[in-house]
């Protein structure tokens, strides 16, 4: 894939995996999950609550760690596959192909089991991702802030399609769950293959660096003996695996591919193996630090966890479109 847009230079410095700057990280991200585990409002000390604590509590406190850290690596890998600081799932319309392909197995098999959920929406997210970038492939945009812009208008259009879809088959409400975000219905039984998202940020630590490679443009890549094709569909494939399993388990995390790579990138470079922690560790808190804010703003109801991500996500894009303004 040729280079489409003319991104500010990288700074690909190799830094250490582990430093005390990261452990520092970890400590506080290892109390904000703490403080999950023993957030909520039912009774702790009742009966049955050790029984409580080990159906919703520890469940939802393993979600948050393997979906923050899951979307986080999606949007570090897909803004190095198109050298593009501002792509996420979010923006390129990922979690709108996976939320189409959710409603199309629930309509054509209503009782469906979650594996079968989760490959419609896994084949429907790889599809989509394909797409957008065949497109940024066949179009030349001038500016690197136009992509952005058409992954939102695609996934607006697939979005629109799935809210017809769903008026015509009566799965508005339904739909409107599954796009919801929220770690409420994470229960011991039912988060389990949200597992499968720890081996895609396996395989992309064992890519990171053809990723990296890759991420400097076709004849780069080619000219060091990496079948670049190759590569960008490998991390489409761990892309839409990620986003799927998210989006049937979880919902919709806007923007958290947006924020984080960006946050790490702008203080460490853009070596992704180096990185790879900190994008983690980084996605991890953020997530958590926002569910614990919806579980306890209007205690003792909860605010979706993609409400805040969406506000303050939102925030950062805007300050991050400002800031390649005045660069240009």
């Amino acid at each position: 894939m040729t280079p489409l847009t003319a991104p500010p230079p990288a700074r690909t410095t190799r830094g250490r995996l582990f430093d005390p700057a990261l452990l520092i990280g970890i400590l506080i991200v290892a109390v904000l999950l703490a403080l999950s585990l023993f957030t909520g409002v039912y009774d702790l000390g009742a009966e049955d609550g050790s029984e409580m604590f080990a159906i919703t509590r520890i469940p939802r406190t393993i979600a948050l760690v393997l979906a923050g850290a899951a979307m986080a690596m999606c949007g570090l890998v897909m803004q190095l596959l198109t050298q593009n600081r501002f792509v996420e799932p979010t923006t390129t319309g990922t979690t709108e192909w996976a939320g189409l392909g959710l409603l199309a197995v629930m309509i054509l098999w209503p009782g469906a089991p979650i594996p079968v959920r989760m490959a419609g929406a896994v084949l429907a997210a790889f599809v989509g991702t394909m797409v957008f970038f065949l497109f940024l492939r066949r179009v030349s945009l001038r500016s690197s802030l136009i992509v952005p812009i058409v992954g939102i208008m695609l996934g607006a259009v697939v979005g629109a399609l799935s809210t017809f879809i769903a008026l015509q088959t009566n799965t508005l409400q339904s739909l409107g769950v599954w796009f919801a975000g929220s770690f409420t219905s994470v229960l011991r039984g039912q988060y389990e293959l949200l597992w499968i998202v720890a081996l895609v940020g396996a395989a992309v630590f064992v890519a990171a660096d053809r990723f990296t490679v890759a991420g400097l443009g076709q004849e780069v890549a080619t000219s060091v003996g990496l079948n670049h094709g190759r590569i960008v569909l490998l991390g489409t494939v761990l892309i839409a695996v990620a986003t799927g399993v998210v989006t049937v388990v979880v919902g919709n995390l806007p923007f958290l591919g947006l924020i984080v790579p960006n946050i790490v990138s702008m203080i460490r470079g853009d070596d992704l193996r180096s990185n790879l922690p900190w994008v983690c560790v980084l996605g991890i808190g953020i997530v958590t630090l926002c569910d614990l804010i919806g579980r306890t703003v209007i205690r003792p109801f909860e605010v979706p966890v993609s409400l805040i991500l969406g506000v303050v996500g939102a925030a950062v894009f805007v300050v991050l479109l400002l800031r390649q303004r005045r660069r240009a």
